[in-house]
């Protein structure tokens, strides 16, 4: 099977983006028959953003097909059984369409968004972790412990979605290998993708857990799509099963014409 493809939706920059901007790029890229969307989750980052859980209910409630990831969703920001909530009533609005993609957050954007979400930045692995723990049961239906006397029904039975763990750190392989169906890097070398494949089946044999598949964030793909389906396939050759295309300065659709593209030259 050729790497699955997925893109960004335009959620940031510094100019207007209305909700006719993220229907118009959803309806491109299914019809461009790409198989997935994602939307990055910060509070504060280096630009603005719009919410990543409002923008994905609105790209799935205009496509029918395509899958809608977080590209990832940072649970540490919040409490986890809001975060349960939120992915629970995704997955049933969108028809099971949603890709949980889990992050500590980017040392790139700071700590300003967990100072204003009052929020530790350093406790941001361990409250990860920790909602790592909870979050199937939550997200499925069933009571689970958020303290002694709390093991509450969230919403109704929803199947959980595939879990990807983003970073490229030991750190985000581990915790792939414990709770993650994926491993979700960004831009990792073809070439380096042998061992650390190696290192995620070691780490998920410790867990009686099946290996992670690789999901790769991929920013610095070559501009001629025929280039770039040769880097499609080494990533393939490495094990690799989706790659999504980091968003262009020119954002939008000329994003998904290239992702088409792509597809059309694997």
């Amino acid at each position: 099977m050729p790497v699955s493809i997925g893109v960004f939706l335009p959620t940031s920059g510094p100019h207007h983006i209305g909700g006719a901007e993220i229907r118009a790029a959803a309806r491109a890229a299914e019809d461009a028959g790409l198989e997935s969307l994602w939307a990055t989750d910060h509070l504060i980052a280096s630009q603005p953003m719009l919410d990543s859980t409002v923008a994905l209910t609105t790209a799935a409630a205009v496509t029918d097909r395509i899958n809608i990831g977080f590209g990832a969703m940072l649970v540490a920001l919040r409490p986890v059984a809001w975060a349960a909530k939120q992915v629970a009533t995704l997955q049933q609005l969108s028809g099971n369409r949603v890709l949980l993609g889990i992050g500590t957050g980017n040392p790139a954007h700071g700590d300003i968004g967990w100072r204003a979400a009052g929020v530790p930045f350093a406790e941001r692995g361990l409250r990860t972790d920790r909602a790592l723990t909870h979050l199937p049961a939550l997200i499925s239906g069933d009571p689970a412990p958020l303290a002694d006397d709390l093991h509450p029904v969230l919403s109704p039975p929803s199947p959980v979605p595939p879990i990807l763990i983003a970073g490229n750190s030991s750190r985000a392989r581990a915790r792939a290998a414990a709770h993650g169906d994926a491993w979700m890097p960004i831009d990792p070398a073809p070439a380096d993708l042998p061992a650390l494949l190696t290192d995620l089946k070691t780490r998920a044999a410790q867990h009686n857990r099946p290996t992670p598949t690789i999901t790769v964030v991929a920013p610095t793909l070559p501009a001629d799509p025929r280039a770039a389906a040769d880097h499609l396939a080494a990533y393939e050759s490495a094990g690799v099963t989706r790659v999504i295309l980091s968003p262009t300065t020119e954002g939008g659709r000329t994003d998904y014409a290239y992702a088409a593209a792509l597809r059309a030259a694997q």
